[in-house]
């Protein structure tokens, strides 16, 4: 290629894009899976390569030349004083002219991923960006087509596709087992997870987005962010959920070692769009994120970069720190009355950010009572007859199948002294493919007798007597693990979080950057 003949299409004028610095600029090449990019002056010129990888064929000039005229028309609608048009390079006698993306150059001093690099603070321009996806999505296309990519089913399909297509890296470049459990824990979640994704479809959720929202992508200029490359070659992979397309940028900053940053882009996205996700789902599209990105570093490994294979392990890490993070959750907190575990189940719901379904307070609905006006009987009488009981139990575990479903996790507070109700529960969390943790507290009889004497309101009505007669009536729980009350309500936490959460942290215990 000797030359460029512009054919380039006419450029938004209401842009404030300063060329000055670019334009000083040396002159530069980057590469891409599917393209190189020159840089010149204050240009960027953009060509496609000539590849066919499975999810896109470029083989033919005809498809390149329709993919650039794509990619101008799309990324318009994030940068529009960016994207001048396409053009053609020219090529020596017998050679085709090539199509190529004709942009601005963008100062590289700015771009998001070397400011993060930098540890320049970048909070500002993470809440424009996020306000800019928001409002976009906002006014985004919609409709029956691009509500389609967005269903359980679409969404497992691509997942499915990507496993596919780095089966080969297993061993070589993923780590074997590492690999077979993201393989694993994506197909849990998204069992038993239809009617989320049936919800978000029908609150309008998915849109026509940007698709690949990378830091390397995004300018952090005085007049705000410039947001480039969207995804244009495949409209479907486009089609998504709001809440994905914000997710691939949370995933791209822990990449570079910010996942704080990435979760406060999150919030921010959420807060703009009011998007009351659960934190399940948020884990789930940084997941997909991540392993797509894997994806692609495998096939650059293939290509012969050096750096890709251990890129592509790092990004599968990433991917299965989420699924483990955002799995699906049916935790059982029990004990017999005074062991504090509805103050441990409290603390547990808000350093997991899950539901706490307390037998108590559903008890007293049921008898449309109070939760704090008394309502003690003898041992099983009253509102504590077995029937009762069982209604009450019946009632927890239909309220935690409905949340499960909607992918939130839920702990259920409650004595769990009979082992069918245990059995109940144990069924629900394999219907709904959920993960089942349970907790049994334990503290000394002269530390819960004097809990016992001592509490003055709250939804329980136990006493000493009736905490003896649960004790005589208390089937054994081998399966459950015994969490040490008798301390700080600290300490209790601290043990049934490395319970409940083996492999480390979720994102909220993360401490910021």
């Amino acid at each position: 290629m000797t030359s460029l003949a512009s054919r380039s299409q006419p450029a938004a004028q209401d842009g404030t894009v300063d060329e000055r610095n670019a334009a000083d600029a040396p002159a530069a090449v980057s590469e891409t899976h599917i393209g190189l990019v020159f840089f010149a002056a204050g240009r960027a010129y953009k060509v496609k390569k000539p590849v066919d990888l499975g999810f896109v064929d470029l083989t033919t000039p005809a498809e390149r030349e329709r993919v650039c005229r794509r990619e101008v028309e799309l990324n318009r609608r994030f940068a529009p004083d960016v994207y001048l048009g396409v053009g053609t390079f020219r090529g020596l006698p017998g050679e085709a002219d090539e199509p190529v993306v004709v942009m601005r150059r963008m100062p590289t001093e700015r771009r998001l991923s070397t400011l993060v690099h930098a540890r320049e603070p970048v909070d500002d321009a993470l809440r424009a960006i996020a306000r800019r996806l928001a409002a976009w999505h906002a006014i985004a296309p919609r409709g029956p087509q691009i509500a389609a990519q967005g269903s359980r089913d679409a969404l497992r399909r691509r997942w499915c596709d990507s496993f596919d297509q780095v089966r080969p890296f297993h061993g070589r470049v993923l780590p074997a087992a590492d690999a077979v459990e993201i393989e694993e824990r994506t197909l849990r979640f998204l069992a038993g997870r239809e009617a989320l994704f049936e919800a978000r479809i029908r609150d309008g959720r998915v849109v026509d987005g940007h698709g690949d929202l990378m830091a390397t992508d995004v300018f952090c200029l005085p007049d705000g962010p410039r947001i480039l490359d969207c995804l244009e070659f495949d409209d479907q992979l486009r089609w998504l959920d709001g809440l994905d397309d914000a997710a691939f940028l949370a995933m791209d900053l822990e990449r570079l070692g910010a996942p704080a940053l990435g979760e406060r882009f999150l919030r921010w996205y959420a807060e703009y769009a009011a998007d009351p996700a659960p934190a399940s789902l948020r884990h789930h599209y940084t997941a997909y994120r991540a392993f797509v990105r894997a994806k692609v570093a495998c096939l650059r490994h293939a290509q012969g970069d050096p750096q890709a294979g251990a890129e592509a392990a790092r990004l599968a890490g990433i991917a299965l720190r989420h699924l483990r993070a955002g799995a699906a959750r049916l935790i059982l907190v029990g004990g017999l009355p005074g062991t504090g575990k509805s103050s441990l189940a409290r603390e547990l719901g808000d350093r997991l950010g899950c539901a706490v379904i307390n037998s108590d307070v559903v008890r007293k609905e049921l008898a449309d009572l109070s939760p704090d006006r008394p309502a003690a009987a003898p041992f099983g009488e009253g509102i504590y007859r077995p029937e009762h009981t069982e209604r009450t139990y019946a009632t927890m575990l239909v309220r935690a199948e409905t949340l499960l479903n909607s992918g939130e996790s839920v702990i259920l507070d409650a004595s769990w002294t009979a082992a069918e109700h245990r059995t109940l529960a144990e069924l629900l969390a394999r219907r709904v493919h959920a993960d089942l943790t349970a907790l049994r507290c334990q503290a000394p009889a002269d530390l819960t007798a004097r809990r016992l004497r001592e509490r003055t309101h709250g939804p329980s009505d136990a006493d000493p007597a009736i905490a003896a007669a649960m004790a005589s009536r208390y089937a054994p729980w081998p399966e459950a693990a015994v969490i040490d009350t008798g301390d700080t309500v600290a300490a209790a936490v601290e043990q049934a979080l490395q319970i409940i959460t083996p492999y480390g942290p979720v994102l909220s215990q993360i401490a910021p950057d």
